[in-house]
């Protein structure tokens, strides 16, 4: 089983400069990184460590891992987060999982004694409300079903239909957003009974970049998106 890592990045230099080189890269068949157009020389810097480098086209989260997605060499891929967010050590943890079957693991902010020092009042009722609507509603088990850091099948993205933009374009007409499709990856998972693990993952503070959260118009499309589910099952 060959694992490829992919870092999301718009800005981060500062994060890529204090995070990536503690990565052990013999973990990974490759190191991707997917850049949104940073202007602070984040790409610049992952050149010249000799990152591979796909400077994405099209504005927003999901389009970028659309156009990241056939660069993947892994078998599993895991979507990280340069700024702080996630736990490097928790790696092989991920993959030693992974490797007994699983169809996704996911670092769970919210599971056991993990906690997430990145989450406000408004974050953290958000997350907690999204993921018990996914378990009521989608027969999941999840503590956290919102998060970036996850491992998970490469070809899971087409199995369950998250290429497809019918999947998103209603609730980002209405609501003004661009979405990414970690929420409806975990809904879809859950209602196909996948084998879905999670391991408990602190979320240090951000050490760099600025908060790209849209809240209020990517809950109310995530949200859509959850309820839509259970309707048309």
């Amino acid at each position: 089983m060959k694992f490829s890592l992919l870092v999301p990045t718009l800005n981060e230099i500062i994060g890529m400069q204090a995070i990536m080189p503690k990565i052990d890269r013999s973990l990974f068949e490759q190191i991707l990184i997917l850049d949104g157009g940073s202007t602070d020389g984040t790409a610049e810097y992952a050149r010249e460590h000799g990152y591979e480098v796909v400077v994405q086209t099209t504005r927003g989260l999901r389009q970028g891992y659309m156009e990241a997605w056939p660069h993947l060499r892994g078998d599993v891929v895991i979507t990280f987060s340069p700024d702080g967010n996630c736990i490097i050590d928790l790696f092989p943890k991920l993959i030693a999982q992974m490797q007994q079957g699983y169809d996704m693991v996911i670092v769970s902010r919210y599971k056991d004694e993990a906690k997430s020092a990145d989450d406000d009042i408004v974050t953290g009722f958000g997350n907690w409300l999204f993921t018990t609507s996914v378990n009521t509603l989608h027969g999941g088990s999840y503590t956290d079903c919102m998060g970036i850091y996850r491992a998970y099948r490469t070809n899971l993205i087409y199995e369950l239909g998250l290429d497809q933009d019918s999947a998103y374009s209603t609730p980002e007409r209405l609501f003004n957003t661009t979405l990414s499709w970690e929420p409806l990856l975990s809904v879809r998972a859950a209602r196909r009974k996948l084998r879905i693990g999670e391991i408990p993952g602190d979320e240090p503070e951000r050490i760099g970049g600025e908060r790209k959260l849209q809240i209020f118009r990517w809950g109310a499309g995530y949200m859509f998106q959850i309820i839509r589910e259970a309707i048309t099952g």
